[in-house]
């Protein structure tokens, strides 16, 4: 009997940002990753907020016409107190999806918090325990100097995690509750008996 090949995907991912915008990108074989490359890209200085989103668009661009990803999975924007810092980093979210459709990537959006939680368990995590467990996980010796680089690298084995497959590789998908239980017997919990009392 012929095994079927693993399928391969290059998943990109990216940690949006007006002054750095961080990025990684794994490659997927299976339930097997490894890294192909992460790293940052500076953006230039100023008040010209345009200016950076050109620059984040045209890096965005570059990034997918050098590696040809099979899609983007990406960061979402935070709450946070300001909602200036809030807007721009939302700009410069819309524009790194904005450059993936440009070219037919698929998107994919995580919470700070979800992919802390699938990298570490915990979804408070420090960006150093983030980077750590990426280390260990990802075999690689140096930590970047910016740790959005990190960052833009658990955006996308967040990605990764987020599959359910059965043992051939073939993702699942249920229409709902009764469908899952149907077709996972073993899982589900049957309902306790209780006696009517005397």
């Amino acid at each position: 009997m012929e095994l079927q090949p693993k399928k391969e995907r290059i998943i990109l991912g990216i940690d949006p940002g007006t002054a750095v915008m961080g990025y990684g990108l794994i490659k997927e074989t299976g339930s097997k990753i490894e890294l192909i490359s992460l790293g940052v890209v500076k953006i230039p200085g100023g008040d010209d907020h345009m200016l950076k989103l050109q620059r984040i668009f045209e890096k965005t661009v570059a990034l997918i016409d050098n590696y040809h990803p099979d899609c983007l999975a990406i960061e979402a924007p935070f709450y946070g107190k300001n909602i200036q810092v809030m807007l721009k980093l939302g700009r410069a979210q819309g524009t790194a999806i904005a450059a993936a459709l440009s070219r037919n990537i698929p998107v994919n959006e995580y919470s700070p918090r979800k992919i802390k939680q699938s990298i570490t368990g915990n979804g408070n995590a420090t960006k150093e325990q983030v980077a750590g467990m990426l280390q260990r996980l990802l075999n690689f010796q140096e930590i970047p100097e910016f740790l959005d680089a990190t960052d833009g690298l658990a955006v996308a084995v967040c990605h990764s995690f987020q599959k359910i497959t059965t043992g051939r590789g073939s993702k699942i998908t249920y229409s709902g509750w009764e469908s899952f239980v149907k077709e996972n017997t073993k899982r589900v919990a049957s309902p306790l008996k209780i006696k009517k009392p005397l």
